[in-house]
């Protein structure tokens, strides 16, 4: 695919990438639009071996995806792992809630966090690290849209500013 040349990579000019273990296999675009994101968390998940095969094809979706605590622990709700086609009868199903590995304070300090008014537990990415499946979690309070079009003009105004010094 990409030939090195001179310690860079022949695809759009860019460095290779470090090898940091790190394979990312779904990411939610939206909530960076959608929520403000407060504090990053990195949770382990609990799969099935199907569900394993389907991420290391690159399926996922966190588009409608939340974390709850429930009980002293914590759960992903709404995550889409799409059913591994060459699995047989024994396949899992797409939709269930699965599992999250936290240690316990990080578990009582979601719960109290996210006992305040507004604030929730949004995944951003599900990826694989040293060849574990993790989960990048963030806890988000809710935009308004007024709030959303206030950044995106913040976004264009930093962009046009960056393609004017780049001009000169």
């Amino acid at each position: 695919m990409a030939k090195k040349e001179g310690g860079k990579s022949a695809a759009k000019g860019k460095p290779p990438a470090a090898d940091d273990g790190i394979k990312v296999v779904a990411r939610n675009r939206r909530a960076r639009h959608e929520y403000d994101l407060i504090e990053k968390i990195e949770a382990g998940i609990v799969l099935t071996g199907t569900e394993v095969k389907s991420l290391r094809n690159g399926k996922a979706n966190l588009e409608d995806a939340y974390a709850e605590v429930d009980r002293d622990e914590v759960w992903l709700l709404g995550c889409d792992i799409p059913e591994y086609l060459q699995a047989n009868r024994m396949n899992h199903v797409p939709k269930r809630k699965r599992k999250l590995l936290l240690h316990r304070r990080e578990i009582d300090k979601l719960g109290a966090r996210t006992s305040e008014r507004g604030l929730t537990i949004i995944p951003l990415a599900i990826y694989f690290k040293k060849g574990m499946a993790k989960v990048e979690l963030f806890i988000a309070k809710g935009r308004k849209s007024y709030d959303k079009r206030e950044a995106i003009k913040k976004q264009d105004a930093k962009r046009d500013m960056d393609r004017a010094l780049r001009r000169r």
